[in-house]
């Protein structure tokens, strides 16, 4: 019976020697002989932004433009995207209601009071919360360009939480994605 265990015991081992030694690559030959390797890599979906800048100042609205409740215009960031597919890229507020203010009052300024715009004297959109398309890319591309122009509005109400005295930002998010 324990003859008949090693007997077995060898026929397996000596089976899966065999089945590994079979799908390992050789060659056997007179002279010469070659083998072939396949070298392989997967690329994924690929994109590069670059911002011309990471802070954007806006213009701080005069007396005279409290009192007209002025809308005032400002170029912000230039891209350069680079991409081996399609490609979108997104914008939106990182914060979610009000822009961060630090000041002896107490300043409370919507984030749609921005305004974005991929031109100068274009369509402006308020900012939301929430990715927005900014501009996009039907192809892969090494050179391609986006700019961003804000508008703030300013309330005509001198007394106003979003016109108190004090300093407003708003962190701006820009996605580039290849979906």
């Amino acid at each position: 019976m324990n003859s008949t265990r090693f007997v077995l015991a060898a026929m397996v081992l000596g089976t899966a020697l065999g089945s590994s030694q079979a799908s390992a690559q050789g060659c056997i030959g007179v002279g010469s002989c070659n083998t072939t390797n396949t070298a392989s890599v997967s690329v994924g979906a690929l994109v590069k932004l670059g911002m011309s800048s990471a802070t954007t100042s806006l213009t701080a609205p005069t007396a005279d433009d409290i009192d007209a409740g002025a809308v005032l215009q400002d170029a912000g960031p230039s891209f350069t995207i680079k991409a081996n597919r399609s490609w979108t890229l997104k914008i939106k507020s990182g914060n979610p209601i009000i822009w961060t203010y630090a000041g002896a009052g107490v300043g409370a300024k919507p984030i749609g009071d921005l305004a974005w715009a991929t031109a100068a004297g274009g369509t402006y959109t308020a900012i939301t919360s929430s990715d927005a398309t900014f501009a996009s890319g039907a192809s892969a591309t090494n050179s391609g360009s986006a700019a961003a122009f804000f508008r703030t509005t300013w309330s005509n109400d001198f007394s106003s939480a979003s016109n108190a005295e004090g300093t407003y930002s708003l962190p701006i998010v820009f996605t580039l994605s290849a979906p």
